[in-house]
């Protein structure tokens, strides 16, 4: 098949290199043209480690063009970037083709699933699959065993793509719960955020136990609240995106609140990192759209006061701990 991958950073890049592996014809889309002239010289990302090299054959731009004839777009830009890009790829698509997004996050202000505002700028007619899970660029780039899922309510859809990525060291599932696998993906990075703050403040596993725990809770039920499957928040796009987010340094989201937990400016914590960091975004449009579905979320609000409000980590973290005492599962049938 004939794919353009737009967005050349680390996981952009990643599944250029792992579709054209896979035997198609691949394009590798950057916003500049200095990023692609540099790509196609060097054969070599910064964002991803220094022995993986680009293949022979794959082919760089920075022309939006490249979308024209192509079967597959795939949707590799920061969250802030997809509604822009997305309208500019609208009168160059080809009747037929399927758009992937691969960012995690929703839209500032809107509240809106990525996929959603995708489907907004292009229309209907153009089938959009939601790619997901534990997947760090690092490792996918250089074949280590991972796995992910294929997202689209049309479920022929999204074994097409399953079809499209699956090989020997990544495994595709396919679900048809795009809702629930795009909540996961957005707020995954938000509790990635917090378990570094409590590395760097000194605490320890059990910390990072009770936030994951807790927090999979809370994304759980913003994602039923919203029409998602509380199943598939025990899945790869769950707890699995949860568990790599917060316990890796090749999360850069954790990595920030380390350096925030450490007392570190916010904003210079993320100019550190030298990267989108998406948690910090996701914590806002998150916080507001719970506000607005009377969704409870402690961890989630505990975290906007921390890094809109800069409410103090260690008061912050009391007041969770000393809230209300409650049941452990939500709903539960008692005998």
């Amino acid at each position: 098949m004939k794919i353009a991958v737009l967005g050349s950073g680390g996981w952009g890049t990643t599944l250029a290199m792992l579709l054209f592996e896979n035997g198609h014809d691949v394009t590798l889309w950057s916003y500049t043209q200095e990023e692609s002239d540099q790509l196609k010289k060097t054969r070599v990302n910064p964002l991803l480690p220094k022995d993986v090299v680009l293949p022979m054959g794959l082919q760089y731009t920075a022309n939006i063009t490249c979308v024209k004839d192509c079967d597959i777009v795939v949707m590799a830009t920061p969250s802030f970037a997809v509604r822009d890009t997305a309208k500019k790829i609208k009168t160059y698509l080809k009747e037929g083709a399927i758009v992937v997004s691969v960012s995690k996050g929703m839209e500032k202000d809107s509240f809106l699933r990525l996929s959603e505002v995708i489907t907004q700028e292009i229309g209907e007619k153009y089938p959009v699959v939601v790619l997901t899970g534990p997947t760090h660029a690092e490792e996918v780039a250089k074949r280590m065993p991972t796995g992910c899922v294929a997202a689209c309510e049309d479920i022929a859809v999204a074994e097409t793509i399953q079809d499209l990525f699956i090989n020997s060291y990544f495994r595709v599932y396919s679900t048809n719960d795009v809702i629930g696998v795009e909540v996961g993906a957005a707020l995954k990075n938000v509790l990635a955020l917090c378990a570094g703050c409590t590395v760097g403040m000194g605490y320890g596993d059990n910390t990072k136990a009770i936030l994951m725990t807790r927090g999979i809770t809370e994304i759980a039920r913003l994602g039923v609240a919203m029409g998602g499957k509380r199943e598939t928040f025990a899945g790869l796009a769950g707890i699995g995106d949860l568990i790599v987010t917060c316990t890796s340094l090749n999360s850069r989201n954790n990595r920030a609140g380390i350096l925030i937990g450490q007392g570190v400016p916010v904003t210079e914590a993320i100019t550190q990192i030298g990267a989108v960091v998406e948690g910090y975004y996701a914590v806002d449009s998150i916080y507001w759209l719970a506000k607005k579905m009377g969704v409870e979320m402690p961890i989630t609000e505990a975290a906007y006061r921390t890094f809109y409000e800069n409410a103090d980590m260690k008061t912050v973290i009391r007041e969770l701990m000393t809230r209300e005492k409650r049941r452990e599962i939500d709903n539960i049938d008692l005998p």
